[in-house]
């Protein structure tokens, strides 16, 4: 079960606290103090999925030297201005690292084990490319 706590700070700042005790600092980008709530949904996909793939990769005894996913999206232009379109893009190196692994690794993360991407994808289009690094 998923356990987390906001607590105002003022203004529009708040800290967010996990099951585990670990806080993220949000606020609004007029306060520009924290990472807005809604980016943070946007974080949370990449990394849920970034998880998946890492561990993925393991399994294939792939020895990764980087892993980063980069994500736009696209929001409804009035409130409570939803996202419709996700893009992540993964940029991987590794060695034993193939383009057959990399995109198995995305796929099962992003349609069998992403609980972010699972809970977003009633709303939001999520498409994904990756990039391999020498």
């Amino acid at each position: 079960m998923g356990q987390a706590k906001v607590r105002w700070a003022g203004s529009r700042t708040f800290i967010g606290t996990d099951s585990t005790c670990h806080a993220v600092l949000m606020s609004s980008a007029d306060d520009n103090v924290g990472m807005k709530a809604s980016e943070l949904m946007l974080v949370s996909l990449a990394c849920c999925s970034s998880f998946d793939v890492v561990g993925i990769l393991e399994k294939r005894k792939v020895t990764l030297r980087k892993l980063e996913v980069e994500v736009s999206a696209d929001q409804e232009k009035d409130p409570p201005w939803t996202f419709t379109d996700i893009r992540l893009k993964y940029i991987l190196a590794g060695d034993g690292l193939t383009p057959e692994y990399a995109e198995t690794a995305i796929q099962l993360s992003e349609e069998k084990y992403c609980s972010v991407a699972a809970t977003l994808k009633g709303k939001a289009k999520i498409t994904w490319d990756y990039v391999i690094e020498e």
